[in-house]
């Protein structure tokens, strides 16, 4: 294929993908308001009795749903989207990657989508419950939308990040960079690592950078025993493999 051919192929797949989100997009943004008050009912289940969230800027009850809908829409079309990238990468693969990249692919998509319901269904409620009963006498909990979209996006995007970890360590181990032993011997190590990159990665209390740390490290125990099952690839990619 000509270099053009491949521009013309990469057009191609690049609009599909802006038609897909398209049509996603446009059903989706009816019931904004809808979807901004799913993602908010965690919070809204605590509040005390008597409050609710606020909007401090004039365009945030119109703009922060939009936007919410929009991250919906690229979380919705993902799989899509990762089959097209697939689809214009995959011919300039040997079989042997290709193979190799499949399951990574889906189990990172899987990943992603698992660590954003723990971060929805466990750790949210928790945080907020936790938030609500330290409220000092006499102050009213009141939460600006746009920072609450702020703040959840950060633990759902900390949390998936988080949980791509069993694959990160057993791709570590397949291509020799490291053995599960090797690993074992880091684990008083890795431990605190997780509890600095808790701290880094999530919001500025104690509870979240705990909530983070801890699926860290069972996340890492759970990469040693991936890393166990896939066993080391010590073969070489010879020069004879075709695309």
């Amino acid at each position: 294929m000509t270099l053009l051919t491949h521009l013309l192929e990469l057009r191609r797949r690049l609009l599909h993908c802006l038609l897909v989100l398209l049509v996603l997009f446009l059903p989706l943004s009816y019931f904004a308001n809808d979807i901004y008050h799913l993602l908010a009912s965690p919070l809204l289940a605590v509040l005390p009795h008597g409050t609710s969230m606020i909007a401090t800027a004039v365009s945030a009850p119109f703009l922060v749903p939009l936007k919410l809908t929009l991250l919906v829409v690229l979380l919705l079309a993902l799989p899509y989207l990762l089959w097209q990238v697939w689809g214009f990468l995959a011919p300039a693969l040997y079989r042997r990657e290709r193979r190799l990249l499949v399951p990574l692919l889906f189990g990172s998509n899987l990943l992603v989508y698992t660590g954003f319901a723990f971060a929805y269904w466990v750790v949210l409620p928790l945080i907020f419950r936790f938030m609500v009963g330290t409220l000092p006498a006499g102050v009213s909990m009141a939460t600006d939308i746009s920072s609450y979209l702020d703040f959840v996006l950060t633990m759902f995007f900390s949390f998936g990040a988080a949980f791509q970890l069993p694959l990160v360590v057993a791709i570590l181990c397949r291509t020799g960079m490291t053995s599960v032993p090797t690993l074992k011997e880091k684990r008083p190590h890795f431990i605190v690592l997780a509890f600095i990159v808790g701290m880094l990665l999530s919001p500025p209390d104690v509870l979240s950078q705990t909530l983070l740390a801890v699926p860290l490290c069972l996340l890492f125990e759970a990469g040693l025993l991936l890393a166990r099952w896939w066993k080391p690839d010590t073969t070489l990619v010879s020069a004879e493999q075709q695309p």
